[in-house]
């Protein structure tokens, strides 16, 4: 058998998209040992390496950059069908949109979320984007997303589509080996306190970050000192962010840091009191995991995949509700025994998210449309 792989979408940009396919198909391609994989990398990436020395792996190198859907599609134009005279699959895999057709074979489209629905643009660009994802989505043998909040989303806009769910995964191991050095490095190099709250993830409008820092004003108001990490790349928040957190007198209790390594973020998680997770939507939330492993407790904005993925034995606060939040925050950090119980639900529920279990997933998916 025959699988490739339209990679061309993964870059150096940190991204659960990228996590997962590092995670879950690396297990795939050791798991699959008597399949042939094809992997479509972009030109600015070794997707390939990713997936590690295996013999079973072969990459094409593609001119398609991993940034700028636009000119990937229209570059893709040209470049797709003169491929496909030369190889043919038994599976293509695609991670985004629009899906690429093989002209033969079976094809699956792996999907994470479909938030231009609902948020990012004008009516007209919405619309546009909802019949682009509808002919991907309905062009596709097998459609595969990350959670049942996300499938029933998906059919609520295009009903009677194969779709299945595959959660994302992680490598639990990677937090359980870091060492007290390790740790000690890194509150030192960020200068982080004894006690603090952390999120993690992009400087983006969803992430909901704005509302968390008014929470962080209340506590402050009521007494409650808490020092605040954020951590992520931006992707055009900063500024609004670094305005807000200045005009309610908090450049000495709010910290955003940017570029910091995988290990660095995971020894984070390792030393906060507390992980936030404010977000008003997600298709996942891969970070839940990381505090999970990481042993730390959490709070959660109260959106329906959150729910699913903690099974609603969370804390949970709605997203847009400042007060809210901050007496969930002040009520966790104040409870030993409600951190201990989350905890410990959180090292037993990481247990259902490992790499290779899910990757035994995929490989059944295949086995059933083959």
């Amino acid at each position: 058998m025959k699988v490739g792989f339209n990679a061309t979408c993964f870059g150096v940009r940190p991204s659960g998209a990228k996590q997962r396919f590092v995670g879950i198909y690396g297990a795939l391609v050791r798991h699959l040992r008597d399949v042939e994989f094809v992997v479509y990398e972009p030109f600015d990436c070794r997707v390939g390496s990713w997936l590690g020395d295996v013999p079973n792996v072969s990459v094409r190198r593609t001119p398609l950059a991993s940034v700028g859907r636009v000119q990937r599609f229209v570059a893709g134009l040209g470049y797709w069908p003169a491929i496909f005279k030369r190889e043919t699959y038994d599976l293509f895999e695609g991670f985004h949109l629009p899906l690429v057709e093989p002209g033969s074979g079976r094809t699956v489209l792996t999907i994470h979320d479909i938030r231009r629905m609902h948020q990012g643009w004008g009516i007209l660009e919405r619309t546009a984007y909802r019949v682009a994802v509808g002919r991907s989505l309905r062009t596709a043998d097998h459609v595969v997303t990350v959670s049942e909040t996300m499938k029933e989303e998906i059919l609520g806009f295009y009903p009677g589509i194969p779709i299945s769910v595959i959660y994302n995964g992680l490598d639990a191991s990677a937090f359980a080996g870091i060492s007290a050095t390790e740790l000690l490095a890194v509150r030192r190099r960020y200068g982080f306190p004894e006690e603090f709250v952390l999120a993690v993830g992009h400087l983006e409008k969803r992430k909901n970050y704005l509302c968390l820092i008014d929470a962080i004003t209340r506590l402050r108001d009521g007494g409650r000192s808490c020092y605040l990490v954020i951590i992520g790349n931006d992707s055009g928040e900063r500024k609004v962010l670094e305005e807000r957190i200045r005009s309610a007198r908090l450049t000495g209790s709010v910290k955003i840091l940017s570029g910091l390594s995988d290990l660095e973020v995971r020894c984070a998680y390792r030393l906060c009191s507390l992980f936030v997770f404010p977000s008003s939507y997600e298709g996942f939330g891969i970070p839940i995991l990381e505090a999970m492993a990481a042993r730390s407790p959490m709070v959660l904005s109260d959106i329906p995949v959150f729910r699913e993925i903690t099974q609603n034995r969370g804390v949970y606060f709605p997203h847009q509700d400042a007060e809210a939040m901050a007496f969930m925050i002040e009520q966790v950090l104040s409870s030993s025994s409600e951190r201990t119980r989350l905890i410990e639900y959180g090292n037993h529920r990481i247990r259902a998210f490992d790499f290779r279990s899910l990757a035994t997933q995929v490989a059944s998916l295949y086995g059933s449309l083959l």
